[in-house]
């Protein structure tokens, strides 16, 4: 059942990735350096005030959605979360338009924060009704509307960049427009299920104090990945941190993809395990996850290294591409540290409820990356940033794996790890001897070709994380009788 969970959510991950690479080749292109800078800024300072505002509530309805489910408890559960939207949104949305009037920012960052905010605040409520769909299990419902949200921002982002001279307030402003019409759209759907419910203050007290030490952490956690864009901002200036986020996206992007696509589909059958079947249940989910996410990440991110050049050069406009060629290996290593840190070995706080542990564990990991960023950005430029990424990714993966052992014992499949590991390995050298193609496609498909298939064979010859005998059972499937 894991793994054919898994599949179902193939297609919003491919969007994912779709509009997370266009976006890349497409805005790298149509801004100059300092606005692509000015539009990754005004994305890293409205993720940061999305999940001061709404992650925490998002977390809260994804953790208690199973036990509202087994209780029969589910209008009350989505009562008590529309309304803790309500006061949020009314208390951001009134701050931050008073936060943007009342800067000295330019009018065309004011405008892309403003319409960047717009986009938060619809977000937020349409949030609730995914978090809803993935932790039932309603795999087409949340891929309908993510797909919806993603390739209609991004389309009218595109458009309204090549026609208007709104530069990277036009991505915001397209961005917002289509959110809006996906929320409205399933918002009618949602509110009839609450009908009916009460907003408890229990409840709210509930939802307030565990989702409140959720957000804290991936506060930590998210200027752990963005703060450095600011310090870049303030000693190099904006052009620099449009180089670094153009790096920053392609090694960190894919990744990011694949860690999402298999924890939106492992992580809500966990917790439903715990809930009915006890720990041992959720413990095993959570091994053959740890096995797969091995198997399928640690070979992307190697191939990612792999190829640098020739993806910066197709993926990336030119004035931005040699730098960024540089930065991608490194940002493709902390990629994947943060991804096992975040994906895997968080959920144990999360399971245990403990997020005011994993929070101060972030708090850690952020201080030392900003402390490495001090040091290394003066005298090592964007590239210092870089290395402080991996440093600090690597410390903070090293205390969570330890201290989430005296929380939530998670499985450590070493001998899975160990067969990704080799597969990996055997694939990158195979790679390593394979010639330079010109252009820049040919050298990237023949790469990418060649290490996959060389993968996909040791994959199967190895058995690696159950794949050989799950094609063997959908083959037995297949046949009649």
């Amino acid at each position: 059942m894991l793994e054919r969970t898994i599949v179902k959510y193939i297609p919003v991950q491919a969007v994912q990735a779709i509009v997370g690479f266009g976006a890349i080749a497409v805005f790298s292109r149509l801004l100059t350096p300092e606005e692509y800078g000015r539009y990754a800024l005004i994305l890293a300072a409205m993720a940061l005030l999305n999940i001061v505002t709404f992650l925490w509530l998002d977390a809260a309805v994804a953790r208690f959605h199973a036990r509202a489910e087994r209780f029969g408890s589910i209008p009350h559960h989505l009562k008590t979360a529309y309304r803790l939207y309500a006061v949020a949104a009314v208390l951001a949305g009134g701050l931050g338009a008073g936060v943007i009037a009342l800067s000295p920012l330019d009018a065309n960052y004011k405008a892309a924060a403003g319409f960047a905010l717009v986009h938060m605040l619809a977000r937020g409520a349409l949030q609730i009704g995914l978090e809803t769909y993935r932790a039932g299990g309603e795999v087409r419902r949340y891929s309908i509307n993510e797909i919806a949200a993603l390739l209609g921002g991004f389309g009218l982002g595109a458009v309204l960049v090549l026609v208007t001279e709104l530069g990277a307030a036009g991505v915001f402003a397209g961005m917002a427009a289509a959110l809006l019409v996906v929320t409205l759209a399933d918002l009618p759907a949602m509110l009839s299920r609450a009908r009916g419910g009460r907003g408890k203050p229990r409840r709210t007290r509930l939802y307030a104090g565990y989702g409140a030490g959720v957000s804290a952490s991936v506060i930590f956690e998210h200027l752990l990945s963005v703060g450095d864009r600011f310090l870049i901002a303030a000693f190099l200036g904006a052009g620099a941190v449009g180089v670094y986020a153009a790096g920053y996206g392609l090694g960190d992007r894919l990744i990011d993809i694949l860690f999402v696509w298999l924890s939106v589909a492992i992580w809500p059958m966990t917790i439903r395990a715990l809930e009915r079947e006890g720990e041992a249940a959720a413990r095993e989910v959570a091994r053959r996850a740890a096995a797969i996410m091995a198997a399928v990440t640690l070979p992307a991110a190697v191939g990612l290294i792999l190829v640098a050049e020739p993806l910066t050069t197709l993926m990336i406009g030119g004035a931005m591409r040699a730098e960024a060629a540089l930065i991608l290996p490194w940002i493709a290593g902390a990629a994947l540290l943060r991804g096992m840190m975040t994906y895997y070995f968080h959920e144990a706080f999360t399971l245990k409820r403990r997020p005011g542990l994993m929070a101060a564990l972030m708090a850690a990991a952020a201080l030392l990356n900003l402390l490495l960023n001090l040091v290394l950005i003066p005298r090592f430029g964007i590239y210092g940033a870089a290395a402080a990424t991996v440093i600090a990714y690597a410390a903070a993966l090293l205390s969570c794996a330890l201290v989430s052992r005296s929380i939530f014992p998670l499985p450590l499949p070493w001998l899975e790890w160990a067969k990704a590991g080799f597969a990996t390995a055997a694939m990158a050298g195979f790679v390593w001897l394979l010639p330079d193609l010109q252009p820049a496609l040919a050298d990237l498909l023949m790469k990418a070709g060649a290490g996959a298939s060389v993968y996909a064979a040791l994959a199967l010859a190895l058995n690696l994380a159950g794949c050989r005998d799950g094609l063997g059972l959908l083959a037995a499937k297949r046949v009649p009788g």
